[in-house]
């Protein structure tokens, strides 16, 4: 008889760049912990970030930008994604880099505007009047077809709604069916009926049939509080984008020509600027009703020196607009000539009269102690065991190299201590596979010394 092995089950998550940033690990005074929420040092940086995240949650800070410049591999990207885990999922945060804007497809300056307005919430608020239940009842009533033939239609169907305080039997229009049918209701299904609309919406499947299996594909809820009748309040949240793109789509017909012209677009739509404004008066006017509330996000244009100045110009104008989130810009360049222009050279090569708009705050290198925490850390999360000779070791190549190139080693040299036979990861291993690949240091200095050898 033979005996398999069989596999765990547990997924192995794929860890990225950044999977260990959470926060960015400030007390509650808003001061900087050496070491917290997945990040290291940069105690100014995040300070900074902070209070532009105290702003951003009191509505204070639309329509201005700010910039993070330093170094490579300084953590400009993990504090923009550490501001984005802070705000919480409602609040929309838009990341771009940028040369995204040099699309074949659409102009320059669509692609700013899209993202801009990826990054503007809209929470809708409305009171509903819906019939909310468990499902006790679903019988549809089917008549002769009127139009001949031998197949039947349905004419209406009754459904019984239960909640704790009492039940209500309903008859419902045929069309109703058709949503019960695409939300696959059935008896014992928690459902709302929005009473102007007929709209459909399953909730999930009542909790006394939960049964004690941890996981399960259903979801169980509680059965409704209240009488069958009620008034709901309702809130969804959308972005200014979701709203272009929902009323630039042709809303055609059945007839041919509509037909065609869905099939017939390409994949990328412009959406014109008059469509845009008048949903900016629809919102507006949403907002002075209180029906609906802006949650201005956060857009971040990482490597902004990529942009050129018609890009530039651009932003000045969509940044003074009443509806705009809050601009976070990256760069790693220092003096450098604007992209687009001759001869024009300006720090980070961004334009100086959109530089003094902006709140810079700078991240500064790592020092040796710090890197030897960030590279513990990225150990942690990609589940590696290293020793303490060897981490050593590490920090010390990271301080001569980059930080990037010492976290990147992290995972070969644990290849080479489980071919080993080691658990742990030692100093034979470390040095073994830096001298085995290259950082970019090294690599130039071997170009420099063999440039005869290399084709020009």
């Amino acid at each position: 008889m033979k005996i398999e092995e069989v596999k765990h089950t547990t997924k192995s998550q794929r860890i990225a760049a950044h999977s260990h940033v959470k926060g960015l690990g400030l007390d509650e005074n808003g001061f900087a912990l050496q070491m917290a929420s997945g990040l290291v040092g940069q105690e100014q940086a995040r300070e900074a970030a902070g209070i532009v995240l105290e702003m951003i949650r009191s509505k204070k800070m639309s329509g201005r930008a700010v910039l993070l410049a330093g170094p490579p591999g300084t953590g400009k990207t993990a504090i923009a994604l550490a501001l984005a885990q802070e705000l919480g999922s409602k609040v929309p945060f838009c990341p771009m880099v940028g040369s995204e804007v040099y699309s074949t497809e659409i102009k320059k300056t669509e692609v700013l505007m899209e993202n801009f307005r990826r990054a503007i919430g809209l929470r809708i608020k409305e009171t509903k009047e819906v019939y909310e239940g468990e499902v006790t009842e679903l019988t549809p009533a089917e008549i002769e077809n009127s139009f001949g033939g031998y197949g039947k239609t349905i004419s209406h169907v009754i459904i019984g709604l239960k909640t704790a305080k009492g039940s209500k039997q309903l008859k419902l229009d045929p069309t109703i069916y058709d949503g019960l049918q695409k939300e696959k209701v059935e008896v014992g299904d928690v459902i709302y009926i929005e009473a102007n609309s007929g709209a459909v919406k399953r909730q999930g499947r009542s909790d006394i049939y939960a049964t004690e299996f941890d996981l399960e594909a259903e979801e169980y809820v509680p059965l409704p509080k209240g009488d069958v009748h009620k008034k709901k309040e309702v809130v969804q949240d959308v972005t200014l984008h979701d709203l272009d793109v929902a009323n630039a789509k042709p809303q055609g017909g059945q007839d041919v020509i509509s037909m065609l012209g869905q099939f017939m677009k390409p994949k990328k739509t412009e959406i014109t600027d008059k469509l845009r404004q008048e949903i900016n008066k629809i919102v507006n006017k949403y907002i002075d009703q209180g029906i609906a509330e802006l949650v201005p996000g956060v857009l971040f244009i990482d490597e902004v020196h990529m942009l050129d100045i018609e890009c530039f110009t651009y932003l000045h104008r969509a940044l003074e607009s009443t509806i705009a989130p809050i601009v976070i810009f990256a760069t790693n360049r220092g003096k450098c000539s604007i992209r687009g222009t001759e001869d024009l050279v300006a720090p980070h090569g961004i334009p100086l009269d959109l530089l003094d708009r902006l709140m810079i705050v700078r991240t500064m290198p790592y020092s040796k102690e710090e890197i030897q925490q960030i590279i513990s850390l990225r150990a942690q999360t990609e589940n590696i065991q290293i020793e303490e000779e060897a981490l050593a070791k590490m920090s010390e190549i990271g301080v001569k190299t980059t930080l990037r190139y010492v976290t990147q080693l992290l995972t070969p040299a644990s290849i080479l201590a489980k071919t080993n036979g080691k658990e742990k990861i030692s100093k034979e291993e470390v040095d073994e596979t830096h001298s085995l690949f290259f950082d970019a240091k090294s690599s130039a200095k071997i170009l420099a010394e063999q440039k005869d050898k290399y084709m020009k």
